[in-house]
């Protein structure tokens, strides 16, 4: 992209979102156990008996992000839900202290975010059991430049989910399923907007010129040293 050389400034309207605030908080979602037979009813898993498959081999448990058919997905947009539950009255107002002295009147934000994530089990690096789309939801509250008329647009940069598979020996001494652990690490961005029209004085960009590829010119290697070329016999 470029602008035009010696071009004059051009006035402009221009509508683009004003932002009053924005912060970014890690969020962590509370360990979720699947304590036995009744932790493996909810996960749902399509495979055989879990005791069976660990007296062959060591089983580890993975977690992946999906939509709420259990399909894995790559996009965090298309995965996670992040929202501001309205409450009754409104935002509340709170009178902050500034660290320098001054008050400031920030709003309350209270922001559901939801999703949902499947468990694999593996054995030898091969999934062996998925589990059906488990639901996780968390609400945070927020204190914001959040004044009527601004709207809350937030989003989930980055998600970590974490799965811990738990063994314990039965009464004859073998590995047998006592629990599965998942917890969640989610980095959250949150800003409080109001579209408006703004005039300002600018140029038009125009694309710039296509670099087209070409072929390096061939190297050679480098003498042993340099006065081979004037030594004489």
């Amino acid at each position: 992209m470029t602008c035009m050389e010696n071009q004059q400034l051009e006035t402009f309207c221009i509508k683009t979102p004003k932002v009053y605030d924005w912060i970014t908080r890690q969020i962590t979602i509370p360990v979720t156990t699947f304590y036995g037979l009744d932790g493996l009813e909810r996960l749902d898993f399509r495979c055989d008996e879990l005791n069976e498959q660990m007296q062959s081999g060591e089983l580890s448990a993975t977690c992946t992000l999906s939509d709420q058919n259990g399909n894995p997905v790559e996009s965090i947009s298309d995965s996670i839900s992040c929202t501001e539950v309205s409450e009754a009255g409104g935002r509340q107002n709170v009178d902050i202290l500034l660290p320098n002295g001054d008050s400031v009147i920030f709003q309350k934000v209270m922001v559901r975010t939801s999703g949902h994530f499947i468990v694999e089990i593996e054995k030898d690096s091969t999934v062996i059991c998925t589990s059906s789309p488990q639901p996780f939801s968390i609400c945070e509250e927020y204190l914001l430049c959040a004044p009527a008329g601004t709207t809350l647009n937030c989003q989930v940069t980055d998600i970590e989910c974490t799965a811990c598979f738990v063994c314990r020996p039965d009464s004859e001494g073998n590995p047998a399923f006592q629990q599965i652990d998942v917890e969640l690490f989610l980095c959250e961005h949150v800003q409080t907007e109001v579209v408006v029209l703004l005039e300002v004085q600018a140029q038009l960009c125009q694309p710039r010129p296509e670099i087209k590829s070409s072929c390096f010119p061939p190297t050679l290697p480098s003498n042993c040293f340099s006065d081979f070329l004037s030594t004489k016999p």
